[in-house]
């Protein structure tokens, strides 16, 4: 499928850099079969069936943005994907100064040694000394904003409350589930004095998700590999609310994918643990899920295409037409939106 068919014209004044407050007062497009409405994220509960449940991803980004030093030249590396106790796969910005065996130092006493690069593009980094990286990560590290958000002010201490949900609990991530930035304490207990249900798995979201598409046809294109679980109770839990007539509502494209991961081709979910590299485009059946909760996705990219596969691209793309001429705010601290495709099951 050609990539050009998910492009779109975003004017840069619809690119959020601050999230709103509270959190819950986002605005919230509603897409459904009979049509679309403006709504807000607090109007939720009206929304919400008793029975459905709600999925949300407990990642917790970690400071995976690193600025260091190989000699006198200047490195940058954004870490995507843990795969080892002291091992991490990295983005490095000016990658060609960079040898397999070079020392990089990141200050604060920092430093990991560059091993060879992957067929994703990445540079492996083994981190020196014995203390635990994530308090390395803690002192040299800050978070690691989306370039789109990056390019036009500097990571400050406030974006270490405001990219992170209330839901945070492993750590692992090194992009927030944005969807649930929305979410605060308040309004899941309206939620679930609604009768809806709550739930949370792990997806910890890799650097990749901020990657373009730079492939012509979808086919073309090498997702990144991104690590997941879903425990036995819950995965029991999901399919009771199922087998109860209720619908499975994944808030985030990361909450989805994963499910989506561990179903079964008659929608059954199963325990899940590993990696995921799942593409979702146009022609995709889904299997596990009911509609989902997002925010506003950049051009081009998997996570429109994922949206297009599950409303339509032609009507994803009159809602965006919507959203944009409305004002919708874009992105990681951006707006949201409600999708409620017409699934038969």
């Amino acid at each position: 499928m050609r990539v050009d068919l998910f492009d779109f014209v975003l004017p840069s004044d619809n690119i959020a850099l601050r999230p709103v407050r509270p959190r819950d007062s986002a605005r919230m497009l509603v897409v459904a079969p009979d049509g679309m409405a403006d709504r807000h994220v607090f109007d939720l509960p009206d929304l919400i069936r008793p029975g459905d449940c709600l999925v949300f991803n407990d990642t917790k980004v970690i400071p995976a943005q690193l600025e260091g030093r190989r000699g006198e030249a200047r490195i940058g590396a954004t870490l995507h994907k843990r795969t080892g106790l002291r091992q991490w796969q990295a983005f490095i910005r000016n990658a060609k100064r960079v040898r397999t065996g070079d020392r990089i130092d990141f200050g604060e006493g920092v430093s990991a040694l560059a091993g060879d690069r992957t067929d994703e593009g990445s540079v492996t980094l083994d981190f020196e000394g014995d203390e635990p990286i994530e308090l390395l990560l803690e002192r040299a590290g800050t978070m690691p904003l989306p370039p789109y958000i990056a390019s036009k002010r500097p990571t400050d201490a406030q974006d270490h409350e405001d990219y992170q949900t209330m839901f945070a609990r492993e750590q692992g991530a090194v992009a927030a589930p944005t969807a649930a930035l929305h979410f605060t304490p308040d309004l899941i207990e309206r939620l679930q004095a609604a009768g809806a249900m709550i739930e949370t798995l792990t997806l910890h979201v890799g650097a990749g998700t901020f990657l373009p598409v730079k492939a012509d046809d979808t086919t073309d294109h090498h997702m990144h590999a991104e690590w997941g679980r879903m425990d036995a109770a819950v995965a029991a839990r999901l399919n009771a609310v199922r087998a109860n007539g209720g619908r499975i509502i994944p808030v985030g494209t990361t909450s989805l994918r994963l499910l989506e991961s561990a179903a079964r081709e008659d929608g059954t979910l199963c325990p899940f643990e590993g990696d995921t590299r799942i593409f979702i485009t146009p022609g995709y059946r889904f299997r596990a899920i009911d509609g989902l909760i997002t925010n506003f996705h950049l051009p081009r990219s998997t996570l429109f295409m994922l949206v297009s596969a599950l409303m339509g691209a032609e009507r994803m793309q009159a809602a965006y037409a919507h959203a944009i001429s409305e004002g919708y705010r874009f992105y990681s601290y951006g707006d949201a939106s409600l999708l409620l495709p017409d699934i038969r099951r």
